[in-house]
């Protein structure tokens, strides 16, 4: 158990970016330490019941939601980065479990510096437990955090998505497959690795389920407008069937909205677009359950929870050969898991 004295804050940091592109400088951190130099010491949240915590929501959050279960730490921020000036004011929506804080950052460039998220932690303090996903953030956080333990998580592929000047902070790395936990070994010998249980285990049962009614559509595509994803591989096999299959693909996030939309016309066949924006999962859930399967086409994906989403929906799923984490999640079981209560055939 991770304990700390005093509250037992845990903080995640991913790599989602808001806010238009900056035209000036962040301001250095001694200049948000002035803004709050009146301010006293910080608002204590007393944590609410455990036993009333619902795990729910992306992977950000329900890991973080889990250890709240628990008991092993008391509340939850999710810190993102704003990329212009004037970030929003917290989200307190669902205090006092999670709060979302929201700091500008210094540029584009990865791993992320914020200025403003420096002064914070130097004027409040670290939390007990310090999340980084994905692109990770500059060293000087990590410094500034050195009392926390620190977990970073990237189960896309490559492994390492960070530096090494970065990397060998952290005490404890999130894989999503055993060959990426060798390559956490091979930078850091002493860095202790868990793979993380993207698949059954993880997937929520609360959040996907089939809904019966018709299928409109022979194909769901759920995952982010980015190249990884691979839409391309769909797009292509689409191209050499008839045009009278139908598919669909959600978009929670991702630049390439425009870009796949266009090459859908170029190719003329039949796609349907939702987002980006994302809707709430349960239209996501609403619009799997439009179409008879689903498939996952990226190669250098993480261990993708939309395997079992989709099955937990009752679709049958399609996934690329290629792909190289969250292997050990393709196979008979995970399928038996949970039945549908339909036919999913044509």
């Amino acid at each position: 158990m991770i304990t700390r004295k005093g509250e037992r804050l845990l903080v995640v940091i991913s790599d989602f970016q808001d806010g238009l592109p900056q035209a000036s400088a962040a301001p250095p951190p001694e200049e948000f330490l002035r803004r709050w130099g009146s301010l006293g010491e910080k608002p204590r949240h007393i944590g609410g019941d455990a036993d009333n915590v619902i795990v729910a929501g992306s992977y950000v959050e329900r890991m973080p939601l889990a250890c709240l279960k628990s008991g092993l730490i008391d509340r939850i921020e999710v810190w993102s980065h704003w990329r212009s000036e004037r970030p929003p004011p917290p989200d307190v929506t669902n205090e006092p479990h999670l709060i979302r804080r929201f700091f500008q950052m210094n540029g584009p460039q990865a791993p992320f510096a914020s200025n403003h998220m420096l002064a914070h932690i130097i004027k409040f303090g670290s939390p007990a437990v310090l999340c980084v996903w994905g692109l990770g953030v500059c060293e000087d956080i990590l410094t500034a955090c050195k009392d926390s333990y620190k977990i970073y998580n990237s189960i896309d592929a490559p492994t390492w998505r960070i530096p090494v000047e970065v990397s060998r902070h952290f005490q404890l790395v999130l894989t999503g497959a055993q060959c990426q936990s060798e390559e956490v070994t091979l930078r850091h010998p002493e860095m202790d690795t868990l793979i993380l249980p993207i698949g059954p285990e993880f997937a929520s049962q609360s959040m996907f389920y089939p809904l019966g009614g018709p299928k409109p559509y022979d194909v769901v595509y759920v995952a982010s407008a980015q190249a990884y994803k691979r839409h391309d591989i769909l797009f292509e096999a689409l191209a050499t069937l008839p045009r009278s299959v139908r598919a669909m693909c959600v978009f929670g996030y991702g630049e390439l909205g425009p870009t796949l939309r266009s090459k859908a016309r170029e190719l003329e066949i039949s796609v349907d677009f939702v987002g980006p924006p994302g809707v709430s999962y349960a239209e996501v859930n609403r619009l799997m359950n439009l179409a008879k399967i689903g498939v996952v086409c990226g190669v250098d994906d993480g261990a993708p929870a939309i395997l079992t989403e989709y099955m937990l929906a009752g679709l049958p799923v399609l996934a690329n050969a290629a792909l190289r984490c969250g292997l050990q999640y393709i196979t008979p079981k995970p399928g038996a898991q949970r039945r549908p209560r339909y036919s999913a055939r044509p």
